[in-house]
């Protein structure tokens, strides 16, 4: 009997365990154990993130938070999912084909309507205020858990995002500007040996000295660290993950030619790797006009290259321990305007989690039946934020003091939705 047990999954053995404390220790110990075992299971598999970021506000009705048979609907149709019960816009059939993978958040909600104040807070949990700078969750990630990597970076960001903050240069994300030519500028000139490389290295260590013996503060030490981060990784053999056309054609060929499928390919090469964290932002869905001429396209190009990366970390066995998220900074606004478009909406929105130990095939939340309101289980970003930083096993409650001297904490106070774990 015990042999089977062990080859049970998880939720198998708690019953099982349940049920021999119940009629041996009582219910008061049941309860104890039950709790002990929800605490073990409450996020902190996933390792790794690829944060696909819907940069200028992707409309939920015609994505995720569909209204079938409401006039606010417009031309979009709504389309079953593998889900019962769980509807997306037409543009999403190959997503809408795995939902059992996906949790969606249809509750999201935010105090701004404007696009950089949205994104900011967005990925950093908080309002931008004069004098600090916050760090992004890629960065609070590679503070609290180091490199995973001796000579890839920790974070990557392709096509954007905010940098380190207060926690210094040393985390501060790799930027990408096209996903075609990876890491730019990587290769010395012919004349420059690895002797008159390293030459020029100690004349510069040299000319500094007379400076960092004066001002011995930790930002010069940060750029330090940075710059031999970037040394050793100009060196490093495994600067090939940056290269996507090292890829299969065929698996190119899945991932598309669009700019988010190759920014997908080229995060799930990094993941591969060993880089941690992978933001790709991929827009503008800032449909104020010709809605329905642009915003189609653009959701099957999404669909296809979302889709393709699920079923490619699942087959490569990443996929439980990399949570793959699909954000933006808020919603489109539910009636239609006077050019076929939609205008900012921050009082209801749509993102999505998927992967890295989160249970898919549920919803979080729902809007009103117009939807224009997060009625039903509001969520804010700090709340979503909470959620990834739970799924990472990142502390939420431990504070980071900013060389100013206030105190921070990862999602600013967010609650992360626990029966996503």
């Amino acid at each position: 009997m015990f042999e089977h047990l062990h080859s049970a999954d998880d939720s198998t053995r708690r019953h099982f365990m349940g049920l021999v404390a119940k009629s041996a220790l009582g219910v008061s110990v049941v309860s104890f154990i039950n709790a002990q075992a929800a605490a073990a299971q409450s996020g902190g598999r996933a390792k790794k993130c690829i944060y696909l970021y819907m940069s200028g506000a992707i409309s939920h009705l015609d994505t995720f938070d569909p209204k079938r048979g409401h006039e606010n609907q417009g031309d979009t149709d709504v389309i079953k999912s593998k889900v019962s019960g769980m509807e997306f816009g037409a543009g999403l059939p190959k997503l809408a084909e795995m939902a059992n993978r996906l949790a969606v958040v249809r509750s999201m909600n935010t105090t701004t309507g404007a696009h950089d104040p949205g994104r900011y807070l967005m990925r950093t949990g908080y309002k931008k205020i004069a004098t600090t700078r916050h760090p992004g969750l890629g960065s609070w990630l590679h503070k609290l858990k180091g490199k995973q990597h001796r000579d890839l970076p920790a974070t990557v960001q392709l096509g954007g995002g905010v940098g380190p903050g207060y926690l210094g240069a040393q985390f501060a994300p790799v930027p990408i500007g096209d996903a075609n030519k990876g890491l730019e500028n990587t290769k010395r000139p012919k004349y420059v040996t690895d002797k008159k490389f390293a030459r020029r290295i100690e004349l510069s260590a040299k000319f500094d000295m007379a400076f960092r013996r004066k001002v011995k503060v930790e930002s010069v030490r940060a750029y330090d660290d940075l710059y031999t981060d970037a040394i050793r990784l100009l060196k490093s053999k495994d600067l090939a993950a940056f290269n996507i056309a090292k890829e299969p054609e065929a698996i190119r060929a899945k991932y598309g030619e669009s700019r988010i499928g190759k920014g997908c390919l080229l995060a799930r090469r990094l993941i591969e790797q060993g880089v941690q964290w992978v933001e790709v932002s991929y827009g503008s869905w800032d449909h104020h006009n010709d809605l329905w001429g642009r915003l189609p396209e653009m959701a099957n190009t999404l669909d296809n290259a979302v889709a393709t990366l699920l079923t490619d970390l699942q087959q490569k066995g990443l996929l439980d321990e990399t949570l793959v998220v699909i954000g933006t900074e808020f919603g489109r606004k539910p009636r239609i305007n006077d050019n076929a478009g939609r205008d900012h909406h921050p009082a209801a929105y749509s993102c999505v989690l998927a992967g890295g130990g989160v249970r898919g095939g549920q919803v979080h939340g729902a809007t009103d039946k117009e939807g224009f309101y997060a009625d039903t289980d509001p969520c804010s970003p700090q709340d979503f934020n909470a959620t990834i930083a739970s799924a990472l096993g990142l502390p939420l409650k431990k504070e980071i003091v900013s060389p100013t001297g206030r105190p921070f904490t990862i999602a600013n106070g967010g609650e992360p939705i626990a029966k996503f774990f």
